[in-house]
């Protein structure tokens, strides 16, 4: 009797001790931190930039697209010398009243060459003495709704780009470095997106009005695509895909589409027709092995896709067969304690055609670069000359600027060391880049060219970087045609470059 008097009032004081930190009594607790309903993401970038190349004719705003592909860019003996400067705002909603349910996102985008304009309207431009230029860029502006946990739909004016990753929550380098690493469509545009994130799968479907020409008519041009990827093993990715473009445009624009004056700026074949219907597919297979180097010392990545389809030529009433091959290998290996420390070799084919359409049929590649300026940006090769870099604001030029090598095809690789030379502060790379054409231009060979190339990058903050680069490409036999160098009579000199940036990502 007397041990039950005591285990009772053992239980009641046990009882009174829980009721004081009860887990229902919330009195004590801190309260958790609220939503921010507001944030703020900046990107401000600048650079001094000298090389051996710049336009024949005055020019305002933005250079873009392949060298000597008839937009300007020439090559003499003389040195410019240009600033260019580049701040992108993202500006981000989340309401609490919808519990992060529900997040409106908008970007903008104001570039400029130091000095280029004042007191004008348009985009890249507006830093000449006295500014005051309305130059400011909408960039996106798009809703992503969270119906359940995993899901993702994203509405409005959005990035459209070939991997199946959210581009609103990953990085740059994931972007460049998995899927078709945006050498098929990397840019923006208006739809609706469906992503669906899994425990080991992810899958992504996608509709894009690129182009919506007369109301009344179906002579829209709209992209579908899908995309799917399964963990395979716990580094290891393995996806599919699948992309098809309705063009039902004709290229009305003259300057957008397959027959489209901009296709041959950006390094695309132009098809020499004057009104067409297009069915454009896209099916491919991607993956990757520790793409990032971020689970082990060793990395494998690769592409394959097939691009078919028809051309209808409406006013000569003949069809044009499609069938373009393109593949890509990338291996590395980190060699010391950060991801800094590591070479890598980056493999591409693309086939080509040497005949155009006379025959009726296509052999080469098709990219978003036919339908945007640009529309797809190949920019993680490691070179700046041979292929595209992303270190630029108004003067994005390169050798092979698409894929398809404006319809001769290519077969190409890069080679690129880097060194931590001081962990995480200090980083140093050289660089080589070699490439041929699949198919020779007339009057020309197949030898593209040959670079080498060298970065230095300093990171005195956190997400703040000093860099000093610099390249040089030796052109090849492919420059002796002048089907492929601006009508010039004898091959360019060899351009070459170097530039200081400051880049800061600030949240």
């Amino acid at each position: 009797m007397k041990t039950s008097v005591y285990f009772l009032f053992y239980s009641f004081l046990c009882a009174a001790i829980f009721a004081q930190q009860s887990p229902f009594d919330n009195s004590n607790q801190v309260p958790k931190d609220p939503i921010d309903e507001f944030q703020y993401i900046g990107y401000f970038y600048n650079s001094a930039v000298v090389n051996n190349i710049y336009p024949s004719q005055p020019l305002r705003g933005q250079l873009v697209g392949r060298l000597f592909s008839g937009n300007n860019p020439t090559l003499t003996g003389k040195t410019s010398m240009i600033f260019e400067q580049r701040l992108i705002p993202f500006f981000i909603y989340t309401p609490k009243l919808l519990d992060g349910k529900a997040i409106l996102r908008a970007s903008f985008e104001i570039d400029w060459v130091w000095g280029d304009a004042n007191y004008s309207t348009g985009g890249n431009i507006g830093s000449a003495f006295n500014a005051d230029a309305v130059n400011i860029q909408t960039q996106n502006v798009e809703l992503e709704l969270i119906p359940a946990k995993g899901w993702a739909v994203n509405l409005g004016l959005q990035r459209v780009f070939d991997t199946p990753y959210n581009p609103y929550r990953v990085g740059v380098n994931t972007l460049t470095n998995t899927g078709y690493r945006l050498a098929f469509w990397g840019s923006d545009g208006v739809g609706i997106s469906v992503r669906h994130d899994m425990d080991y799968a992810r899958y992504k479907l996608g509709y894009y009005q690129l182009f919506e020409n007369a109301d009344e008519q179906s002579d829209d041009v709209v992209l579908w695509e899908l995309m799917y990827e399964k963990d395979m093993t716990p580094i290891w990715r393995q996806g599919i895909s699948f992309h098809y473009i309705a063009d039902g445009g004709g290229g009305n624009s003259g300057t957008y589409g397959l027959n489209g004056s901009f296709s041959g700026l950006n390094g695309q074949f132009i098809f020499p027709i004057a009104n067409y219907e297009a069915n454009v597919f896209w099916i491919g297979t991607f993956g990757g092995y520790n793409p990032e180097f971020t689970l082990g010392r060793k990395m494998a990545s690769g592409f394959l896709m097939y691009n078919f389809g028809s051309v209808d030529d409406i006013n000569a009433n003949r069809s044009i067969d499609l069938s373009g091959l393109a593949a890509n290998l990338r291996l590395g290996y980190k060699y010391g304690q950060t991801v800094d420390d590591n070479a890598t070799a980056d493999l591409l084919y693309v086939t080509g055609d040497k005949n155009g359409i006379t025959d009726k049929k296509f052999k080469g590649i098709i990219t978003g670069n036919s339908y945007g300026y640009p529309g797809a940006i190949f920019i993680s090769s490691g070179t700046y000359l041979l292929f595209p870099h992303g270190n630029v604001v108004n003067r994005y030029i390169a050798a092979v600027t698409d894929l398809s090598n404006i319809g001769y095809g290519l077969t190409g690789a890069t080679v690129n060391v880097s060194k931590g030379v001081i962990p995480n502060k200090l980083n140093a790379k050289i660089g080589f880049g070699h490439a041929y054409s699949a198919e020779k231009p007339v009057g020309g060979g197949r030898l593209i060219g040959t670079e080498i190339n060298a970065r230095l990058s300093f990171i005195p903050r956190v997400f703040m970087n000093i860099e000093l680069h610099a390249a040089y490409l030796r052109l090849g036999s492919f420059y002796e045609s002048a089907a492929v160098n601006g009508n010039q009579s004898k091959k360019p000199k060899s351009p070459w470059t170097a530039f200081i940036t400051y880049k800061w990502l600030m949240f």
